[in-house]
């Protein structure tokens, strides 16, 4: 027999956690956005500190001093509000423009390779969690969209997985355009951050982390809070899909407002689909292939509207 409130109080936990830390995320991104900009650099600073090359107690090196070689703006606590240029004036280069938001408070931040770590292994471990509680309280797979039929495990579920996949990622590029043409701003920092800088690197991304992080997010926003709900308790699954999306959307919170609303947007089309087909696959491929498209497109491809 089916523990229907036994798997609705796991997932109802996995998803609170998961608000959690989307909320506890928020603060530092708007932070550092509602952040006063620093004082410029005064050309001319006098040197009040010893030693040469060191910098003023406002931050500014000595005019004509080198505080270091160019790769100074990447080292660890690197800060570059206080180089200058060769004429005198203040120096901005793309590293110190592309910090991360949690960087802007004075924090290190992360390098890739530790933050897709840390993805992998939260998403993971949430998903491991979320099988376990189907096996003990018994879920048919069915609930979540496996069925064993070839519409749900087989190709024409790949196949249609595929093909929306590439729909959603197409249309969310059109999406940054219209974004960029009308000046919104949309968060990029998190993606830049996440972004690796090596060839394994983006093996071990689009390999292992993405697929992780597709799998987890359908089992629970779409087969379980829609799926499992539904056959559980007899709900709308409709219903239950617009409720999903609201929560997948809030579940993306350091990615802006503008972000949180293309998310919810995507997440009620994943839903329709995997209401209409009842297929898993299909839900987890087209939201694979979103992330993917999204990452090598403006991150290894080094093109869009926003670059």
């Amino acid at each position: 027999m089916t523990r229907w409130a036994a798997f609705a109080g796991i997932v109802a936990l996995v998803l609170g956690t998961l608000l959690a830390l989307a909320r506890a995320s928020q603060p530092t991104a708007s932070d550092a956005a509602a952040a006063p900009p620093e004082a410029p650099v005064r050309p001319n600073a006098p040197d009040d500190t010893d030693g040469a090359g060191a910098l003023g107690s406002d931050g500014a090196a000595p005019n004509g001093d080198s505080t270091g070689g160019e790769n100074d703006s990447v080292g660890a606590g690197a800060d570059n509000c206080g180089a200058t240029d060769a004429d005198g004036g203040p120096r901005t280069d793309d590293a110190a423009s592309a910090r991360p938001p949690w960087a802007a408070d004075g924090r290190e931040s992360l390098p890739a390779g530790a933050l897709l770590a840390n993805v992998a292994l939260s998403q993971g471990f949430f998903l491991v969690l979320l099988l376990l509680g189907a096996w003990y309280a018994r879920v048919p797979p069915a609930a979540l969209g496996v069925h064993g039929t070839s519409s749900s495990t087989g190709l024409p579920a790949l196949a249609a997985g595929v093909g929306l996949g590439l729909a959603l990622a197409f249309v969310n590029e059109l999406g940054a355009i219209g974004a960029d043409a009308l000046g919104v701003e949309h968060a990029e920092a998190l993606r830049g951050a996440l972004a690796p800088e090596s060839r394994r690197g983006w093996l071990v991304l689009l390999v292992g982390v993405l697929p992780t992080v597709a799998v987890f997010e359908e089992l629970l926003f779409r087969a379980a809070l829609v799926g499992a709900l539904s056959a559980g308790f007899g709900l709308s699954p409709w219903l239950l899909a617009l409720g999903s999306s609201v929560a997948f959307a809030l579940g993306h919170g350091a990615q802006g407002a503008l972000g949180m609303g293309v998310t919810g947007v995507l997440g009620l089309v994943l839903a329709a689909a995997f209401v209409l087909t009842g297929s898993l696959l299909a839900v987890v491929v087209a939201h694979y292939l979103v992330n993917a498209a999204e990452f090598v497109v403006h991150e290894r491809l080094d093109v869009g509207p926003s670059r």
